[in-house]
């Protein structure tokens, strides 16, 4: 059997058809299909593909090395527990994270990627984007665990750099049929590889910076410092060559992340419900994988038309964000969103949940 599931609903027609043609792709030797699995162009997000020679961008995506970052913060529930200490915190982030790009450009030390070109523009951007969050479902918040203490999560990925290297590389590879594009490994692939390992270095520095960022807004706002050595990242848009049931393959992995035995990971569900610290079981089927978050339930334009701001207040009752940004926040939900209760039932497989942490504070870009 090729294509591997682990659901958590029946899947929508649409998203089992885009399935379909990616396991009749070429080269493709095994899918694994993750409980938050939804739409996007050509390669459903929450798609695990192992292919034997060809790359697939798209079963990238854009946003690569885009992930999730964990650390315990020297405090408890207690030091935000009322919204003036919020409202202090978030004038801080404000300075500290902007959520598009910087107020003056920043030092950035970027890989060397392989078109001289490609490089010139995304160092460009890279000077007034990076330690910014970005858009969409991108966040920072501030979460407790089951004994109240608090801990710092970060969402975010390598910016306007993924976007740029994968466009780059779907101009240099070949039409497969249904609006699919394959680079071989060892030919015009090489470069796309080195280029994504560029991209998912410099995503992981962004969330550092960022957390470091927000260490300083912590500490000049409520006295509250990171407790470094527990930090821990995971990330959930990349492409790596492992070794699955004897075959060396080319495992993508968008919107999922890898779970090998004993690996950590990150599951965040939305800005209202609980995020999960887990760790892998290695499951085989699922090329050592796990799901990426709670998944949309609901496209955003689909999200703003049918929730209300008194139902993202009301979904959000206990966690601190900022009012004045709630009718730009609505296709953000929590019921745009997936039950991540239903989700991290399906995976049980795939994780063993190690913490449980409900959020306090949550600061999106818009």
């Amino acid at each position: 059997m090729k294509v591997h599931r682990w659901l958590g609903e029946p899947l929508p027609k649409a998203v089992a058809q885009a399935i379909d043609r990616l396991a009749a792709a070429r080269g493709v030797m095994h899918v694994a299909v993750m409980p938050d699995v939804h739409l996007a162009d050509h390669v459903c997000v929450g798609t695990v593909l192992g292919s034997d020679a060809w790359l697939y961008p798209q079963a990238v995506g854009g946003d690569i090395g885009c992930g999730m970052a964990a650390v315990r913060l020297h405090a408890s529930t207690d030091a935000l527990a009322d919204e003036d200490a919020a409202a202090a915190l978030f004038a801080r982030l404000r300075h500290e994270v902007p959520p598009v790009r910087q107020f003056r450009p920043q030092p950035v030390a970027l890989g060397e990627l392989s078109d001289p070109a490609l490089q010139h523009r995304v160092e460009r951007d890279a000077r007034i984007e990076f330690g910014t969050l970005g858009r969409g479902n991108h966040f920072l918040e501030v979460q407790a665990d089951e004994n109240d203490a608090l801990w710092l999560m970060v969402h975010s990925g390598s910016r306007a750099l993924g976007p740029a290297v994968r466009d780059h590389h779907l101009a240099r590879g070949e039409p497969v049929g249904k609006g699919l594009v394959a680079l071989a490994a060892d030919g015009a692939g090489k470069d796309y590889l080195h280029d994504t390992e560029v991209a998912v270095a410099y995503a992981e520095h962004n969330r550092r910076a960022i957390a470091a960022a927000a260490e300083r807004a912590l500490r000049d706002a409520l006295g509250i410092e990171i407790d470094w050595p527990t930090w821990f990242q995971s990330t959930h848009n990349f492409v790596r060559r492992e070794h699955h049931d004897g075959r060396e393959l080319w495992v993508h992995r968008k919107g999922a992340a890898s779970a090998r035995e004993g690996e950590p990971g990150i599951v965040p569900g939305s800005m209202g419900t609980r995020s999960f610290h887990v760790t892998g079981r290695g499951h085989a089927a699922a090329l050592c994988s796990c799901a990426h978050g709670a998944g949309r339930a609901l496209a955003r334009g689909a999200a703003a038309r049918a929730i209300t701001v008194r139902d993202l207040e009301r979904d959000l009752r206990g966690v601190f964000f900022e009012r004045d940004l709630a009718p730009r926040l609505r296709d953000e939900a929590p019921g745009a969103y997936k039950d991540i209760g239903a989700v991290m039932r399906a995976q049980r497989e795939l994780v063993r949940v190690e913490r449980v942490l409900r959020p306090v504070l949550a600061y999106k870009a818009v």
